[in-house]
Parts: structure tokens; sequence; C-alpha cells
């Protein structure tokens, strides 16, 4: 069975967020400096790259990133390519499996992002709308191939407060450049901040 990394490597000058911290990365140990090992200094925020979304993210005290059940983190998941140029409607989440599978991943146009070099606005979303009736289908965990599963921009936001307190896992940057539409084993673990909004994660796929 393949082995396929869906996470972005965390590195600097890597895309970010519009207003999210950058990331750096230096070495604050280093054997050629005589220091008896090498040990670097990280410095990013949350929800770089490849992360996870907490509840309190966006709902004020809400649960952290580590109580997130690690049974929705792990299982069967649905690779599902949507063909929406800016807003994902229901009218894009009629495939009947949906229904059947707690994780779904939406492979949109997004992935092509991933090879500019500065962030785009014009990733494709979630509309509400689509977000209510994946919450209706027994979804519990989505995700999407760019940094939010929100359209930029959007006052209130709606749709991370509609998902999260549905309770829903919301798995934000993944990398489907590789990946072809279908049925897969999702293996994602984010890293366990105590109390955190989110935190960047390392997703597989294996089928």
């Amino acid at each position: 069975m393949a082995l396929i990394d869906i996470s972005l490597p965390i590195r600097e000058g890597m895309i970010v967020y519009e207003g999210d911290p950058g990331i750096s990365v230096k070495p604050a140990a280093s054997m050629e400096r005589g220091d008896p090992a090498n040990v670097s200094a990280l410095n990013f925020g949350t929800h770089t790259g490849t992360h996870m979304d907490a509840p309190l993210h966006f709902i004020p005290g809400g649960a952290g990133i580590d109580t997130v059940p690690l049974e929705l983190l792990i299982g069967p998941a649905l690779v599902l390519e949507v063909a929406a140029e800016r807003l994902i409607e229901p009218k894009h989440l009629t495939d009947p499996r949906i229904a059947s599978h707690e994780r779904v991943l939406l492979k949109t146009r997004n992935s092509a992002l991933w090879d500019r070099t500065t962030f785009a606005r014009e990733y494709v979303a979630l509309s509400l709308e689509g977000a209510r009736l994946l919450i209706e289908r027994g979804v519990k965990l989505i995700g999407i191939d760019y940094l939010s599963v929100e359209a930029f921009g959007v006052q209130g936001h709606s749709v991370h407060k509609t998902l999260l307190g549905a309770g829903m896992v919301l798995l934000e940057g993944l990398d489907f450049r590789r990946v072809t539409p279908g049925v897969y084993e999702l293996y994602c673990l984010p890293l366990r901040i105590a109390g955190g909004d989110g935190a960047p994660c390392r997703a597989i796929l294996r089928g």
C-alpha cells in the first residue's frame, strides 16, 4: 500500500495566510560553532502550513487542539474532486459516498496554488450552505487544499463558526498534487499544544 504525504514542509519563505506570522527556523546550537549538537529555534503561527483548527480558533472558550478526539484523525477518508471555481456549494457535494464517510477531503484547483510563491486570495473555499450540508451528511472531519476552508475576507467567519460549533475537525493546507480522487486511509495528528487554537500537523494517506 502506497503512502502519500499530503502535508507541506515547514520552511522559511513558505506561503502563509495573509496577516499570519511568518516562519523562522534558526540554529540555536550548532556543531559547526563548537556546540555538542545541532538544535534549531522555531518561530511560526499555529496555523502554519498543513494544520488543524480547534474550536477555540473562532469560538470564545471553545475546546483546544489537545482535546480533538484521536479516533477522528485516523481512518477511511474520501478524497473528493470538486470543480468549483470559487465557492463549494451543495451542487458540488452530491456524491452519494459523502454520507458514508466521516472524513471528507476536498481536492480543488487550489492544489496548483502551492506552485506559487505568494498567498492567493482567490482560492476555492466552502460556502455556508455547503458547510451545513456536510454537517447534515454526518461528516466529522473536513479537509481542503489551501490555508482556509472559508473564503478570504468574509465577515463574521460563519463557515468556521458553523463547522467548529458542530464539532467538525478542520484540516487545512493539504497538498493533493500527487493524489487521485478515491478512498484512502488518513493519518493526521496535530502537535499537542495545551489549550491551542490550532496546530501544524503531518497528514498522510495510505491507499
